[in-house]
């Protein structure tokens, strides 16, 4: 199933929030290595995300979690779904 783009759209809006002004960000920025963010300010977003969309993403799913892309398609897959 191919990943909903208005998730990544508004997990990109965010990531501009917590990223310095003029980061570039796209569907297949590594969260970690592009964006430069630490372990911990990732768990905060995830943990925004999750008060969101009202969704737990399990430790587990964390682990292969690289880009924005695939947290929209772990978000998905959880029955995330934006309303039109």
């Amino acid at each position: 199933m191919p990943v909903d783009m208005a998730i990544i759209d508004i997990i990109i809006t965010q990531l501009r929030k917590i990223t310095p002004p003029g980061t570039a960000i796209t569907p297949q920025s590594s969260i970690m290595g592009d964006l430069g963010l630490d372990s911990l300010t990732v768990m905060n977003f995830v943990m925004w995300l999750e008060d969101e969309f009202d969704v737990s993403v399990p430790m587990d799913r964390m682990v292969g979690i690289q880009t924005v892309t695939d947290l929209a398609e772990t978000l998905q897959s959880l029955g995330v779904k934006v309303p039109e």
